[in-house]
């Protein structure tokens, strides 16, 4: 029988409700992000409320444990660094887009039946 790690689950838990909240702001209220940030193309908004979508999507598939999930987490990470550079955010900011990959693949690994082996 498989087990989670408690700090595995709320990691998963709180990628869930964060990247719900944020898709729901870029899909709904793209306008207040655009006055705050005037200089964004008008792609870019969709295409990063389109990736916390896909990010929710992933942390209910590693709830399931599937291995895959975790590389598309990977995949919409890069595609946000990229937007995020392309639109002018701070490249330090851009790049701590990227820790919750770490953070994920750390949280994996923790314990004595690690997660990161469960995964199919």
């Amino acid at each position: 029988m498989k087990q989670r790690h408690g700090c595995l689950t709320a990691w998963l838990v709180l990628m869930i409700i964060t990247n719900s909240l944020t898709a729901v702001t870029y899909l709904f209220a793209s306008a207040l992000i655009k006055q705050g940030t005037p200089n964004m193309p008008a792609w870019a908004v969709p295409v990063l409320g389109v990736g916390c979508v896909l990010n929710v999507v992933f942390a209910v598939a590693l709830f399931q444990w599937k291995k895959w999930a975790f590389f598309g987490f990977g995949a919409t990470a890069a595609v946000a660094f990229v937007v995020n550079v392309l639109v002018g955010v701070n490249f330090g900011a851009a790049l701590f887009g990227l820790a919750g990959v770490g953070i994920l693949y750390a949280v994996l690994q923790i314990g004595d039946v690690k997660g990161w082996h469960q995964l199919q």
